[in-house]
């Protein structure tokens, strides 16, 4: 007589199934530690990376059980007809429904023609394999019993599999597998040599298939003990107890009770490349990376346009065969060093605002202070979209990757930033949201020395909207921390509000007036609604509060304060710019650049083309920070640098069709990657340019310089780490 079990047998087993997994998953981290952990690590100090790295293990366990269990609880039932009962209907439609969802998601999330192939026969022979069976319940059916141990050793052969590359992986590279090794296999015969005539393949092939058997072992074992006991409990409480274990899967998967899940950027919060990739599951990591496995650079093509990068950044001792892009800054420290506060301003299109003239004046007290401060009126992010502008701002180099973000990357997530050069600094990062959006935290806990990152949960401010507190009090909140500092202090702002849903808070209604404007007149200066209009002008409103209130502090007098936007945003400029702006897309990125410190920088407005990758290197020569230059940013401020045809210029990259390009003072030059199409047009006027060879020569120049650009960004991608080890 079978004995009584408290759980559905499905429960039971899928849950001990996974703690088999996650034993072996144990082991193997602590196998790392033991190996690789040099004299400073023990394991008390290393706790919470063992504590996330747990975390990490038990989200690809729910993964791995998820799916069987899912599948298990699938069985068809027939009325005495032989035709299929209303319940067996419902499941079969609702099964497809959920399969037909996944498929799309996983779309949505670039993935390849061939995964999405891939999954839709998987999906396909599940479905066969319910109707062949009836039941996919391994303990109701022999067939799907079978099914479920293949299943299981093969997954368990992979898991051992994967942990096996990734040791020597990390033995050789220093670095946990990630989805680069794939390209190995461009030249598989070469590759297969080599790692033949240096690893110890057949012993590593053993210790894979006894792992694989020990985890196999641990689940046949618990099968067969769980197979002798019956669950008696009532329909409900089966279909309750499997519904809640399935959420709790499902939380499991997700990692973490957050806005965002549990991400490999989240590894990097120790500030300490060890303990980061202690934490690391080599299979999140290949999973993570997988859509980036193409992110390379062709190094023939990146020395092919090394002297003429190297030409236009100054570079002051050429190398290419080291492809060194290195510039040293000397300058003369201050007696008293100046704080630097940089605001990222949320999709601060400059056709919108109101230093260009449109006459919805949106943004009336920025305006005034572009009056008062350094003022470059051409300046343009390298990239559309607000992950590729703090990417930007940060390290200097422009976001290539494609089609998603740099920063979701993890194979980039080591990056030389030049905040580091403050030495003696306090380094601050405020946003009113949660950094895991974009895995922005990994670039900026891993990046910036001994960085204080404030985010929502930090601040007494309530949450309005999705992206966190308001912009307003995102600056009041700031402020408060700003105010009680020492030491001089690099500190980022990264503000939000002007974004969908476009939330005024209730609390800033009596004192911030809306406006309302016919649709005509919106649309024909640069907005869609008022919605729109009123979130714009309400960051304008956080700036003035933020630096009125600032003008109270002792820290504002001694304070250089850089303001840029993130992106703009695409639109018909009108009549307010060229015909480039609209034509080549320069709308998009097209952001104003303000260098604010009435007591430190004369006034002036300044027309010449310039980068958001400029950024970090011309305040930092304001504040006289001596730093190393190994980015494509440049100093504005430095007059030695040579004569050059286009010295005032900016990189364009749009992801969403990838193009590349350049603007300059005089041109406006776009270049399709995948189409081949070109355009060429002035930047300055609507005026046709001449056809003549002087102008033949500009564009061949600049198409040179757009592609010299692209090659070195995706080079210096992999190659600007903060270690310094830019090797081809």
């Amino acid at each position: 007589m079978k004995k009584r079990a408290n759980f559905p047998l499905l429960v039971k087993w899928m849950f001990l199934t996974g703690i088999a997994f996650l034993i072996f998953m144990t082991i193997m981290r602590f196998v790392f530690f033991f190996h690789f952990a040099g004299r400073n690590y023990s394991f008390s100090n290393c706790f919470s990376a063992f504590l996330l790295g747990f975390r990490f293990d038990v989200r690809i366990v729910c993964g791995i059980v998820l799916f069987p269990f899912v599948i298990g609880n699938l069985r068809l039932k027939y009325s005495a007809k032989n035709r299929l009962t209303g319940g067996s209907i419902a499941q079969v439609i609702f099964t497809i429904i959920i399969m037909l969802l996944l498929i799309y998601f996983m779309r949505k999330g670039h993935g390849t023609p061939s995964t999405l192939t891939a999954t839709g026969i998987l999906f396909a022979l599940v479905l066969a394999w319910l109707f062949i069976t009836k039941n996919c319940n391994p303990f109701e059916n022999a067939v799907s019993r079978k099914i479920f141990k293949i299943y299981f050793f093969i997954i368990a052969f992979i898991i051992a599999f994967f942990y096996a590359i990734d040791f020597e992986h990390f033995d050789y590279l220093h670095e946990r597998l990630n989805a680069g090794a794939l390209n190995y296999l461009a030249d598989a015969k070469i590759s297969m040599n080599m790692v033949w005539e240096t690893y110890p393949v057949i012993t590593l092939f053993i210790l894979v298939i006894a792992a694989a058997l020990f985890i196999y072992w641990l689940i046949v074992r618990w099968y067969k003990k769980i197979a002798k006991s019956n669950f008696t409990g009532h329909v409900v409480t089966k279909f309750s107890m499997g519904f809640i274990f399935a959420l709790l899967l499902g939380l499991g998967v997700f990692g973490k009770l957050n806005q965002f899940p549990l991400r490999w950027s989240d590894a990097f919060i120790f500030d300490d490349n060890f303990k980061s990739n202690l934490s690391l599951n080599p299979v999140q990591s290949f999973l993570s990376t997988l859509k980036f496995k193409n992110s390379n650079y062709d190094i023939k093509r990146v020395k092919q346009y090394y002297p003429l990068i190297a030409q236009y950044l100054g570079v002051q001792h050429p190398d290419s065969t080291l492809l060194n892009y290195t510039r040293v800054h000397e300058a003369v420290a201050p007696a008293n060093p100046p704080n630097v506060v940089v605001v990222i301003c949320e999709s601060f299109s400059a056709y919108k605002s109101s230093m260009w003239g449109n006459p919805l004046n949106t943004t009336p007290y920025f305006n005034e202070m572009c009056r008062q401060g350094i003022f470059f009126d051409r300046c343009f992010t390298p990239a559309y979209g607000t992950a590729r502008g703090v990417w930007a701002v940060i390290t200097g180099i422009p976001d290539v990757e494609y089609p998603t973000t740099a920063s979701r990357n993890p194979s980039y997530v080591d990056q030389r930033s030049g905040i580091n050069e403050y030495k003696g600094y306090q380094k601050y990062y405020f946003i009113g949201g949660n950094s895991s959006w974009a895995n922005i935290r990994g670039l900026l806990t891993n990046n910036i020395d001994s960085l204080h990152l404030y985010e929502q949960d930090d601040y007494t401010s309530k949450v309005i909207d999705v992206w966190g507190i308001s912009d307003k009090n995102l600056f009041l909140e700031a402020n408060k921390v700003l105010k009680k500092q020492t030491h001089p202090f690099f500190a980022v702002i990264q503000t939000a509000d002007n974004h969908r849903p476009y939330t005024i808070p209730e609390e800033d209604r009596k004192i911030f007036a809306l406006k309302e404007f016919p649709v005509d007149t919106l649309k024909k200066y640069g907005f869609e609604n008022n919605a729109e209009l009123n979130a714009f002008r309400y960051t304008d409103f956080g700036y003035e509060t933020f630096i009125e209130t600032a003008k109270k502090e002792t820290w504002f007098n001694n304070t250089i304060f850089v303001f840029v936007g993130d992106h703009g945003i695409r639109g018909d400029a009108g009549n307010m710019f060229p015909e480039a702006w609209e034509k080549d897309g320069l709308t998009t990125q097209h952001v104003p650049l303000l260098f604010y410190a009435p007591a430190l920088l004369s006034p002036q407005r300044i027309d010449r083309t310039c980068s958001q990758l400029d950024l970090i290197p011309s305040v930092s020569s304001l504040a006289g920070i001596s730093f190393t230059n190994t980015t494509l940013g440049e100093n504005l401020f430095d007059t030695t640098l040579h004569n050059l045809p286009f010295k005032n210029k900016a990189f364009l990259f749009d992801p969403e069709i990838k193009q590349i390009g350049m603007v300059t003072d005089d041109y406006s030059y776009v270049h399709d990657l995948l189409s081949g199409r070109e355009d060429f047009r002035s930047s300055k006027d609507n005026l046709p340019l001449p056809q003549n060879a002087e102008t033949a020569a500009d564009k061949k120049a600049l198409h040179d310089l757009s592609q010299a650009y692209y090659e070195t960004a995706r080079y210096l991608l992999l190659h600007n780490k903060k270690e310094n080890e830019a090797k081809p």
